[in-house]
């Protein structure tokens, strides 16, 4: 069963195991001083693994290091992540620009059991051939110089790895990690309002509170991962999270602590050129 320890109406909590309660216990008990937000930074100091924040409450990393430094993380420490810290970043994020203030997206966090559902139904749906079922429009496959970049950086991960070309069981076990989330110890997955479905504005509002969310972890120790591959057998997701009909699922973000141990943590994907993105008119210098 999917017990519901916490909930509002933008964020829902599902059967924390032992471990996470206990890891949001032991950090209330520290007495730790909470920054602005009442977040547990402070309490996690010692123990996170990319040392990002200071000795007193707050982040080290100012804006610009945050965005710089961030990278995407696969590979993840057995560690809980304590219900209050995710709290914490999630509030940050719902800052994010939203149109018309229509705030559109809903949280549904989940970690012990029901995520270790979710993974092995996933996998078991998607190895047995049955198409996915995403719940978000797919275009046609990538070509020319967007296909060129996802290349890129499959070869960035697979050579951090050591996965050769030619090792087909080492290639399926990386795909099978995503479908797994990658073994990271909690997974939020985003949804927004079904009454707005079949606009464009609703996706793109979640895609900025992701970012924001995403960001925020990375200033407070914990990595993330985007993951679609998480939630391609959409009943599955929807059944074990008990998401209501009336919202739709965009995505998934694997959240947890980084492991440095694990090679492609280390991959830094390349960004094309300002020049190539920005065209700046009406300018007089």
């Amino acid at each position: 069963m999917c017990e519901a320890v916490f909930r509002d109406e933008k964020l829902r909590w599902c059967d924390a195991p032992t471990g996470f309660r206990d890891a949001e216990r032991a950090f209330r008990s520290r007495n730790a001083v909470l920054p602005t937000g009442g977040g547990p930074v402070a309490a996690f100091r010692s123990s996170t693994p990319y040392s990002r924040v200071r000795s007193d409450t707050a982040p080290t990393m100012d804006f610009d290091d945050v965005i710089r430094t961030r990278r995407s993380i696969r590979g993840f420490l057995d560690r809980p992540v304590p219900r209050a810290l995710i709290a914490e970043i999630l509030e940050l994020a719902m800052r994010a620009p939203t149109s018309m203030n229509t705030q559109p997206w809903h949280f549904h966090v989940v970690a012990g059991a029901v995520l270790d559902r979710i993974r092995a139904g996933n996998v078991e749906r998607n190895l047995a051939g049955v198409p996915h079922s995403r719940e978000f429009r797919l275009g046609p496959g990538y070509a020319g110089v967007h296909r060129e970049r996802q290349v890129e950086i499959a070869k960035q991960l697979f050579g951090a790895m050591a996965i050769a070309r030619d090792a087909l069981r080492a290639r399926q076990d990386w795909v099978l990690r995503g479908f797994r989330q990658f073994a990271a110890p909690a997974s939020i997955i985003v949804t927004y309002d079904r009454a707005l479905h079949g606009s464009d504005i609703p996706p793109f509002d979640c895609g900025g509170v992701v970012n924001g969310l995403v960001n925020a972890a990375w200033s407070r120790g914990l990595g993330c991962v985007i993951n679609s591959q998480g939630i391609m057998q959409s009943p599955v997701v929807r059944a074990e999270a008990r998401i209501p009909d009336d919202e739709v699922i965009q995505t998934c973000v694997a959240i947890g602590w980084p492991d440095e141990r694990f090679p492609a943590n280390a991959v830094v994907s390349r960004r094309k050129p300002l020049a190539e993105a920005a065209v700046f008119l009406g300018f007089e210098d």
